[in-house]
């Protein structure tokens, strides 16, 4: 028996959640980062900014209730893409402030749980 089996099962599936968690924090961190800075160029932001209302609308509609708050957020990602790129001026550098400073929280929590992540599969070894 090799020792990954001595480990209760609900240990390995935490392990596979944070695992998941630290991918899915990174990709959405980089993922509003290009957003960020892609909002200077106007048909990547429009395209980036629907792409993220397709995305977050299918979440929303999904029959798993854990996807709907993740769904909302990704919306709200899309309307203040949308908003950087359309609406008044006045409020262009507030939607960029909030998408630059999200983008670098995301990246930030998914180091943390990347790490977290890899010290839990050292310690099964």
């Amino acid at each position: 028996m090799s020792d990954n089996e001595l480990l209760p099962a609900s240990s390995r599936s935490m392990l596979a959640k944070l695992g998941v968690s630290a991918v899915t924090y990174l990709a959405t961190g980089a993922f509003l980062m290009v957003m960020t800075i892609g909002a200077r160029i106007w048909f990547l932001a429009i395209g980036l900014s629907v792409t993220a209302l397709v995305i977050g609308t299918s979440a929303l509609l999904s029959n798993d209730r854990a996807d709907r708050k993740p769904g909302l957020l990704i919306i709200a990602v899309g309307v203040l893409g949308l908003l950087f790129q359309f609406g008044p001026p006045f409020l262009r550098p507030i939607a960029a402030t909030i998408l630059g400073f999200g983008g670098l929280g995301l990246l930030a929590a998914g180091v943390v749980k990347g790490i977290k992540f890899l010290l839990g599969l050292k310690s099964m070894e």
